[in-house]
């Protein structure tokens, strides 16, 4: 098992569910269940709120400064009505839930990312980010051993290495 101690899978989901932006509620479920979550269903309107929390989560990752991320992931807590608590489920060892599992999909989608980003704001703010390359939405935590990451994917950092490397070898015309 990989552990993530960036803030967990829960930062993980966040960051995943901002860079696929509004997606159908099976593709949304299956980035969750890719991460842990058991949740069996998600319907389409409840898809829709998804979508929009985590137009919310964005802003987090956004942002750089300490005392508004502190802030906004503080109204993200609020709002999901978050109730960290020790379950065993299924078989399952201890492990940390964010809401009731009799919960809707929605409500638990909303603590499960703010709990997640509150611990990844306070172990590592440094760890979230979004891609460095010009015009791409997407957001990450960093799980590299040096935590420099700067880019979403090897593609993005290759298209900025390779763009930057061609500017510098131009030649100037005249």
């Amino acid at each position: 098992m990989h552990f993530n101690p960036y803030g967990g899978a829960a930062a993980q989901v966040a960051a995943d569910l901002v860079t696929l932006g509004p997606a159908p509620a099976a593709e949304l479920l299956g980035v969750m269940r890719a991460h842990g979550m058991s949740l069996s269903r998600l319907t389409a309107a409840e898809a829709e709120e998804v979508v929009a929390w985590a137009g919310r989560l964005r802003a987090v990752f956004e942002e750089t400064d300490t005392d508004r991320r502190v802030a906004a992931v503080n109204g993200l807590l609020a709002d999901s009505a978050c109730r960290p608590h020790i379950s065993r489920h299924d078989g399952k060892p201890p492990h940390l839930h964010y809401a009731d599992e009799r919960d809707g999909a929605v409500t638990r989608v909303r603590a499960y990312t703010a709990g997640g980003l509150a611990h990844l704001v306070c172990d590592a703010p440094d760890r979230m980010g979004r891609c460095a390359r010009p015009g791409c939405p997407a957001v990450f935590v960093d799980s590299s051993r040096n935590g420099r990451r700067r880019f979403c994917s090897t593609r993005c950092a290759t298209r900025v290495h390779v763009a930057e490397h061609r500017g510098r070898r131009r030649v100037p015309a005249g």
